[in-house]
C-alpha cells in the first residue's frame, strides 16, 4: 500500500476541449488503446483510494458510461456548469459530503483527466513528498523547456513555493519562469475545504481557479511543498489532435522499450504500435509497419509483420503472420499467414495450419496441419485435419436469406475452383474435382465431379472469326498437322 493513502482521488474531466474539432468529448479520445481518462484512471489506482471521483461535464452521458464500464466503483459527478477547476473540486467535495464520506482519512489527491502519459510512479513519488513535507498542499511540477500555456510556479527567495500564476494572468517576469504546474495536486483535506470557500473569479478567465488555494494556503501560514517530475512528457496535457498525436507517440515508444527490455525483437520501433493490452513473450519478433490492438497475445517465437494488424487476436508459438489484418482470431503454433491475408471474427486456425496470398477467413475453423494457400474464401466452415483447399475456392454460405455451415473432413482434396454450396459435408479422405460446383453432401473417400463434359468445336474458329490473328495461327498449326494426328482427333470428337 502507498504511503499516505489518500481518502479520495478526483479527476478533472468536464472541460468541452473545442480544440479537439470533435463530436467526441476530449477525454474519451484515446492513446494506446485506452481512453485519455481511462490512463488518468490507470495510474490513481496505484494509490489505492478510498474513494475516485470523475467530474463530468461537457458530453457527461458518453463519459459517465464509459467511465462505468471501465472502472464501476468510481464515482461519476455532474459539473453543470464549467466554471474552473477550483469549482469542479468543490462539487466533487460536496458530493462526497452528501454521501456521507470521511475526508478526513487521508489526503485528497486532484488529477486532470487528459494526462495519458501520467503514471503510477509518479504519483506514489508525490504522495510521499507531500507526506514528508508534512505540507498542507504539495504542487507535481515539471521543467519545461518551452512551458506556453501552463501555469507557472513562483518560489520566494527560500525556494518555497510561494503562488502559481495562470499563463494569462503571468508578468513578464513570470512568464520566464520555466517551472510549470501540472494542475495535478495532493491536498490535506481541512486546508483544502477552507481555502476553496474564499476562492474567488478575479482573474482573466472570470473563472475559480483551484491554483489559488495554493496562494491562499500560503497567506495564511500553511505550508506548500512541490514534487517535481522526473520525466516531463507526463504531465503534458492533450488539447489538440496535434498533442494527442505527441502523447501517442511518446506512449508508442515507451510501450515499446518495455517489451525490447523484456526480449522481444521490434526491428523498427517507430512503425510499430503495440496497445497497452498487449501481451508478448520473448524472442517474439515484430516486424516494420506492424499495428498489434486490444487484449493481443503472441507467443515466443512467433513473428508479426512485416505490415501486419492484429486486433484481439492470439498467436502461438513459432507462428508467421505477413501483411494481414485480422481480429478476434486465434492463430496456431506454427501456422503460417498471408501475405494479403484477411482473417475476419470468429477464426481459429489449428497447428500447423497455412492461410495464403489473398485468403479470407470468417467464423472458421481450420485444422491442425490443414491448408488454405490462395485465393480463397472460406466463410461459416469447419475444416478438418489435414486438408487441403484448392485455389480459388470458395465457401457459399450465404443464400440471400440465412448463412449456412459448410463441413470439410479430414485428409480432404479441394480441387481449385471449387464451390461449396451449404449447407453441404465433405466426408473424411474425400475429393473434388477442379471446377465443380458441389451441392450436395460427399461420401468419404469419393470424388465429387460437378461440371459439364468439355466438348471440341473443331475448326469453330475458322469459320467464325476469318481474317484474325486466331484463325491464322489455327491455319498454320492445322496444315502442319500429320493426316494421322487430324484423323485422331476428329474421331475423339466423335467420340464424345
Amino acid at each position: 500500500m502507498p504511503v499516505n493513502r489518500p481518502s479520495v482521488v478526483v479527476i478533472l474531466a468536464a472541460g468541452e476541449g473545442k480544440r479537439m474539432r470533435s463530436a467526441t468529448p476530449k477525454v474519451l479520445h484515446s492513446v494506446a488503446g485506452r481512453s485519455l481518462v481511462g490512463h488518468v484512471i490507470e495510474a490513481a489506482s496505484t494509490l489505492e483510494p478510498l474513494h475516485l471521483v470523475v467530474v463530468v461535464g461537457h458530453g457527461r452521458d458518453l463519459v459517465i458510461e464509459h467511465v462505468n464500464e471501465i472502472a464501476p466503483w468510481a464515482i461519476t459527478v455532474v459539473q453543470e456548469e464549467q466554471r474552473g477547476t477550483g469549482h469542479a473540486v468543490r462539487v466533487a467535495l460536496d458530493e462526497l459530503d452528501v454521501r456521507g464520506v470521511d475526508l478526513d482519512s487521508g489526503p485528497v489527491v486532484v488529477l486532470t483527466g487528459d494526462t495519458p502519459l501520467l503514471t503510477g510512479s509518479t504519483l506514489v513519488a508525490l504522495m510521499t513528498d507531500h507526506s514528508s513535507a508534512s505540507a498542507s498542499a504539495t504542487v507535481l511540477t515539471a521543467q519545461l523547456a518551452d512551458p506556453t500555456g501552463y501555469g507557472r510556479v513562483i518560489r520566494d527567495a527560500s525556494g518555497a513555493v510561494h503562488r502559481i500564476v495562470e499563463h494569462k494572468d503571468a508578468s513578464l517576469n513570470e512568464l520566464d519562469v520555466t517551472e510549470v504546474n501540472s494542475g495535478m495536486y495532493a491536498f490535506a483535506a481541512d486546508g483544502l475545504r477552507l481555502m476553496l470557500g474564499r476562492v474567488t473569479t478575479d482573474n482573466a478567465q472570470a473563472e475559480e481557479y483551484l491554483t489559488d488555494v495554493v496562494g491562499l494556503l500560503r497567506a495564511d501560514d500553511r505550508p506548500v511543498a512541490a514534487s517535481m517530475c522526473d520525466d516531463d512528457a507526463e504531465i503534458l496535457g492533450v488539447n489538440d489532435r496535434h498533442q494527442l498525436a505527441q502523447a501517442a507517440a511518446i506512449m508508442r515508444d515507451r510501450i515499446n522499450a518495455r517489451w525490447m527490455r523484456d526480449g522481444v525483437a521490434i526491428l523498427d520501433s517507430a512503425t510499430t504500435w503495440l496497445d497497452v493490452d498487449v501481451e508478448i513473450e520473448p524472442d517474439a519478433r515484430i516486424l516494420p509497419n506492424s499495428t498489434l490492438r486490444g487484449p493481443t497475445s503472441v507467443a515466443a517465437g512467433a513473428s508479426i509483420g512485416p505490415g501486419s494488424t492484429l486486433i484481439s487476436c492470439e498467436v502461438g508459438a513459432d507462428a508467421s503472420v505477413i501483411h494481414t489484418w485480422a481480429e478476434l482470431a486465434v492463430i496456431g503454433a506454427r501456422a503460417s499467414i498471408g501475405p494479403f491475408t484477411y482473417l475476419r471474427p470468429g477464426t481459429v486456425l489449428g497447428d500447423d495450419s497455412k492461410a495464403g496470398a489473398y485468403v479470407e477467413i470468417k467464423n472458421s475453423t481450420v485444422g491442425n496441419g490443414s491448408k488454405v494457400p490462395h485465393l480463397s474464401y472460406v466463410g461459416d466452415a469447419e475444416i478438418g485435419i489435414g486438408s487441403n483447399i484448392g485455389a480459388s475456392t470458395v465457401f457459399v454460405n450465404y443464400d440471400g436469406v440465412a448463412k449456412h455451415r459448410t463441413v470439410v473432413g479430414d485428409h480432404v482434396r479441394i480441387g481449385s475452383d471449387t464451390m461449396l454450396v451449404a449447407p453441404v459435408t465433405i466426408g473424411d479422405g474425400a475429393y473434388t474435382a477442379a471446377g465443380s460446383v458441389i451441392t450436395d453432401d460427399v461420401p468419404p473417400g469419393a470424388m465429387a465431379v460437378g461440371r459439364a463434359r468439355q466438348r471440341n468445336i473443331l475448326e469453330w474458329v475458322l469459320r467464325r472469326r476469318p481474317g484474325t490473328a486466331s484463325a491464322a495461327s489455327a491455319a498454320a498449326a492445322t496444315t502442319s498437322s500429320s493426316p494421322a494426328q487430324m484423323n485422331a482427333a476428329n474421331e475423339a470428337q466423335e467420340d464424345r
